[in-house]
């Protein structure tokens, strides 16, 4: 009788010492272990590894069946089939069933497999392949409905976005996990009034994010969206049973219109619609606060914490690859054709409105609160993209560069100050910046009344903030346009020594002096530094904080990356 691939995989490593079924592991070393595997199996087509591999998922020795497979075994899986792009009837095939278990759905595909069903108690997908594994329909079908196509769902799976794909089927799954039976599970999902998969919302989308659309037509660019669904709740909440707009354009504000919401129609049922969110988004207590009194429910499980700090924890989230600390303030941006900015973020405290809360879901009963609450979270999120424009996963200098030092400090509901030294003088100048509404953004300019001006208007830095949301790229525009006015003044104050050659002596001195007074630009020491002993005392006292002492003395080299060079066009243009 022939021993099954999986089987005899186990029996080779009982028999080597390697592994036993027991798991007891005896003395074999890794490297060893490894290239036993490797000269065994090297030369079998990758089709058998795959098929084994999977079985042995589905398979686990000893391991309870409602346990899902061992998370390091996944990921490996789905490295391959991403490294492979899953070309091939198989390997798309194999890629959704990985996905698909991985969200707890069933998976049954059909004899001629070519068709792979995905399923659950509530919904089932047909996903229909030809033989060279190019995709022909996606239909979903519903608990008691006709199976319909879903385009968005055809559309994800030609471009191989297997990660929004999942998302949706996480979203279909969460959909259904609320109280009660088939039938009211089914009453549930129609008052969303939608058909086929659930309604995204996309609220925001960022100047870069818009650039990056143009400068590379077909590739897919996402802004920051909600889903709207269904929960379960403990307690009876009246929900319509039919669509409450009236006029799309006869509201107040653009917005639509809505009826009442009345007993003829409505019902009392234990759930409620919810805005939801694949990543929480970070919100001040005034804006969780604002969205209470639209909604009238209270946003429950919040835990409270500085607002900047979860401003910092989400940006770390989404541009690094590994876990970096929360408790870094100190972040180095690299921006092209200027020195490196280092950016140390006072997180404030959890008083007032400088505290806030991670949102990851916002419910509703009525869908007329849905325009105000999707302007608040507008106007929240574009506060949260300009902190996070100074958040970077390099928070250490190892290198010589020339550096520029900056402080963000809170101010108040969503305005903040950006401090730094004068360009030309050695005193404090700030940037306070106030996001009005998430169209409307306005910017003082605060310099001392002795420094001389630096050329930009608070109407001209609004601009810039608007065309970019970057913090770095506008303050590197306002040190770009410093360094052309001295230029020019040291121009100026040259041609005028050469014009008058025959001043009185004491007149000359006196130009001497003020020569002195302003650096010039070859020897521009203003707030660019080289190291740690080339900050003078004045400048640590005028930066009201003895860490940016030490900010200097670390570093680590880092490449301009197409993102940041990217952004900056749009504050050259």
């Amino acid at each position: 009788m022939s021993v099954p691939p999986a089987c005899q995989l186990i029996l080779d490593l009982e028999n080597r010492g390697g592994v036993s079924c027991r798991g007891v592991v005896t003395a074999i070393s890794t490297n060893a272990l490894m290239e036993q595997l490797r000269l065994k199996y090297q030369q079998r087509p990758w089709t058998e590894t795959l098929r084994l591999v999977y079985f042995c998922m589905e398979n686990p020795l000893r391991r309870p069946v409602s346990h899902a497979p061992d998370s390091p075994l996944l990921s490996c899986m789905e490295k391959i089939e991403r490294t492979l792009h899953a070309k091939s009837m198989f390997s798309v095939m194999n890629a959704l069933e990985s996905l698909s278990r991985q969200k707890g759905l069933n998976v049954h595909v059909s004899p001629s497999g070519t068709t792979c069903y995905i399923t659950s108690m509530m919904f089932y997908l047909e996903v229909q392949l030809e033989k060279d594994g190019n995709l022909m329909d996606v239909k979903l079908a519903h608990f008691g409905e006709a199976p319909v196509v879903c385009d968005d769902l055809v559309q994800l799976l030609r471009m191989k976005n297997y990660d929004a794909f999942g998302k949706i089927l996480e979203d279909l799954s969460n959909m259904y996990q609320i109280p009660g039976n088939r039938p009211l599970k089914k009453t549930f999902i129609q008052c969303l009034f939608w058909t086929g998969t659930p309604m995204n919302i996309e609220f925001y989308i960022s100047p870069y994010q818009i650039l990056e659309a143009e400068l590379n037509p077909g590739s897919q660019v996402c802004g920051t969206k909600t889903v709207v669904t269904i929960e379960g709740t403990d307690m009876l909440h009246k929900l319509p049973l039919s669509p409450l707009i009236v006029d799309p354009q006869s509201g107040e504000d653009s917005n639509p219109a809505f009826l009442q919401l009345t007993d003829e129609l409505s019902m009392d049922l234990p759930a409620l619609f919810v805005l939801k969110f694949h990543q929480p988004v970070p919100m001040s207590s005034s804006s969780i606060e604002d969205i209470h009194r639209l909604t009238g429910i209270q946003i429950s499980g919040l835990k409270l914490a500085p607002l900047y700090e979860l401003i910092v924890w989400s940006a770390l989230k989404d541009k690094c690859s590994e876990e970096l600390s929360t408790n870094e303030s100190c972040f180095f941006v690299s921006l092209p054709d200027c020195p490196k900015h280092c950016y140390f973020i006072n997180k404030g405290s959890e008083k007032s409105d400088l505290a806030g809360a991670l949102v990851s879901k916002i419910p509703f009963s009525h869908p007329k609160c849905v325009p105000g609450v999707i302007e608040i979270l507008r106007h929240q999120v574009a506060y949260n993209t300009l902190i996070s424009s100074c958040v970077s996963d390099k928070h250490i200098n190892e290198d010589d560069s020339e550096l520029l030092y900056f402080e963000v400090v809170p101010h108040r509901n969503t305005s903040f100050c950006v401090f730094f030294l004068h360009p030309v003088k050695e005193n404090l100048a700030c940037v306070m910046i106030d996001v009005i509404t998430s169209r409307e953004v306005h910017c003082h300019l605060q310099l001392n009344p002795q420094d001389p001006a630096l050329s930009y208007s608070d109407d001209f830095i609004a601009r810039v903030v608007k065309s970019c949301m970057s913090v770095p790229v506008v303050m590197r525009a306002i040190f770009r346009n410093a360094a052309k006015v001295k230029a020019d003044s040291k121009t100026q104050d040259m041609d005028v020594d050469t014009k008058q050659p025959h001043e009185p002596p004491s007149a000359q001195i006196t130009d001497s002096d003020s020569l002195k007074e302003s650096p010039s630009v070859a020897g521009q020491h203003d707030l660019v530094v080289t190291n740690k002993s080339s900050i003078t005392d004045s400048t640590e006292e005028n930066l009201s904080t003895a860490k940016l002492e030490t900010l200097g003395g670390n570093t680590e080299k880092s490449n301009l990356s197409s993102r940041t060079e990217t952004l900056c066009r749009v504050e050259e243009n």
